[in-house]
């Protein structure tokens, strides 16, 4: 138990080696393994077959390997062991961090095949502050282990902060809801504000907030019409948005209000000798800075505060304009990726037991996503979508997830998006917008060091408070560059 096998080719694949009952004790070696440097942990076991013996032993490595942030590989006796007294199963498993990967079903036979990510350990283990290495007493045996590219039969999933499972997806909605509405419904509590106001757009993230801030006002015992919403229509607004926004207002039974903003704008360019057909940046951002401009001061006049529309994956591209959907008093939608926000949103549809509620949350989730800067096309509908200009959001929180929550490079999770989206995306299609994902993550930085707070609702955040450390003038030169090794 004192011995550990070391990869010369593959640094993080370090083995260590424990014997069947040695899983069952008070402190099993493999313990002291993964603080010696294991990563892998090989059981070698006669375990005899009882009943209910197996779905026991699925709990104790799928444990094991959730505590000690390991991959965990256990082999056990089967056919042709001695059955005097026992039967033995051949009941193999493989567990890594808690998810059980691989096994074969108990006197079935064969072997369980899986990849591990190894890599993944080694991330898992430098964030975990508990984890303590002690290597001290440990013989390191080198072995040698050429790397073969071989195909991922380990599924990846596109989707890594959406569940796949119908119930989990929808427990972990209802979950996100609570945390959401318990962090606003505090902070209005904690500011004895009178209103809380909003800016509907008729979109998906300006709609989600307003579902958060009723369900604040349920918490607080208050009355949904302290809850202020104001459309604020201006070049870009469709008929279909501003419509949405009114129908979801009544449905939640809030308070509604229009200031159409067009004058303002056109005051403003004339201040600063902005020409009204130059549909440039200046155009764009002078209607989100007036519109907060308008939110703002209404809630100033108002004693309220500002409830934050955008989203986890805005934030991370960028897509807010400095000051001005930027800001806000609180954020509720911070820690949510878009992904995330289109299921969320579902569900409440699914389930508000409400027609008039139900059906206009599905025509707001069947309308592109765009922040209608730009003037609408001659049909009136939406000429400005977000998806054909930054890449969609799919691609981007699935580079999103990997960044930020094990800090993989960016040749590795082009690996994993070809596998994830295969047959979906073409593999110049991927590079092309992880490529693009890096550029605007690393120069949006400075907007993501000044947010307002926000709730974090999972494991992965941008809050310069919480969980993300990043210089605001940071280079992506070493990232761009390994992306410009790739050979399609």
């Amino acid at each position: 138990t004192r011995l550990l096998f070391s990869c010369k080719q593959l640094k993080s694949f370090v083995l260590g080696v424990e014997v069947c009952e040695d899983l069952w004790s008070p402190v099993p070696p493999s313990c002291a393994l993964a603080l010696a440097g294991a990563t892998v942990i090989a059981n070698l076991s006669a375990s005899d077959e009882t009943i209910g013996k197996a779905a026991y032993r699925r709990q104790l490595i799928s444990g094991q390997s959730a505590r000690l942030l390991c991959a965990y590989l256990y082999a056990d006796a089967g056919h042709g062991e001695s059955t005097t007294d026992m039967t033995f199963a051949g009941h193999n498993l493989i567990a890594e961090n808690g998810t059980l990967l691989a096994e074969t079903a108990p006197f079935e036979g064969g072997a369980a095949v899986t990849e591990l990510d190894l890599d993944r350990m080694v991330q898992e283990r430098q964030r975990n502050t508990t984890f303590m290495p002690e290597t001290a007493g440990y013989t390191r045996v080198e072995f040698e282990l050429p790397p073969v590219e071989l195909a991922l039969t380990r599924q990846v999933s596109p989707t890594p902060f959406v569940p796949q499972d119908t119930a989990a997806r929808a427990g972990r909605c209802e979950l996100i809801l609570r945390i959401q509405a318990e962090g606003l419904a505090k902070r209005m509590e904690h500011t004895h504000a009178k209103c809380a106001v909003l800016g509907i757009s008729g979109g998906l993230d300006s709609c989600l907030a307003l579902l958060v801030a009723v369900r604040a006002c349920k918490v607080l015992h208050r009355d949904p019409k302290e809850i202020v919403a104001l459309t604020m229509p201006c070049f870009g607004t469709t008929k279909r948005t501003r419509s949405n926004a009114e129908i979801l207002c009544e449905a939640l039974g809030v308070s509604f209000a229009e200031i159409n903003i067009t004058n303002t704008v056109n005051s403003h360019f004339a201040d600063i000798g902005q020409d009204p057909q130059t549909y440039d940046v200046t155009f764009e951002n002078c209607q989100a800075r007036v519109r907060t401009l308008e939110l703002m001061d209404y809630a100033n006049k108002n004693g309220g505060f500002v409830i934050g529309t955008g989203d986890l994956s805005e934030l991370a591209l960028g897509w807010a304009t400095y000051n001005g959907d930027h800001m806000s008093m609180y954020g509720v939608n911070a820690g949510v990726p878009k992904t995330l926000v289109r299921h969320i949103v579902q569900y409440v549809a699914d389930t508000c037991g409400d027609k008039q509620l139900s059906d206009v949350l599905l025509d707001i989730l069947d309308t592109p996503v765009s922040p209608e800067l730009l003037p609408t096309a001659e049909d009136g509908t939406i000429a400005q979508q977000t998806e054909k200009l930054v890449g969609p959001y799919e691609l981007h929180d699935f580079y999103l997830y990997y960044v930020l929550r094990f800090g993989f490079g960016p040749a590795k999770i082009y690996h994993l998006a070809r596998t994830a989206f295969a047959g979906r995306y073409e593999p110049e299609v991927l590079l092309a917008w992880l490529k693009n994902f890096y550029r605007r993550f690393f120069a949006q930085q400075f907007k993501r060091s000044c947010l307002p707070d926000g709730p974090k609702v999972g494991s992965v955040t941008l809050s310069p408070r919480g969980d993300w450390r990043m210089p605001s003038d940071a280079c992506n030169t070493l990232w761009m560059a390994e992306l410009d090794k790739i050979t399609l």
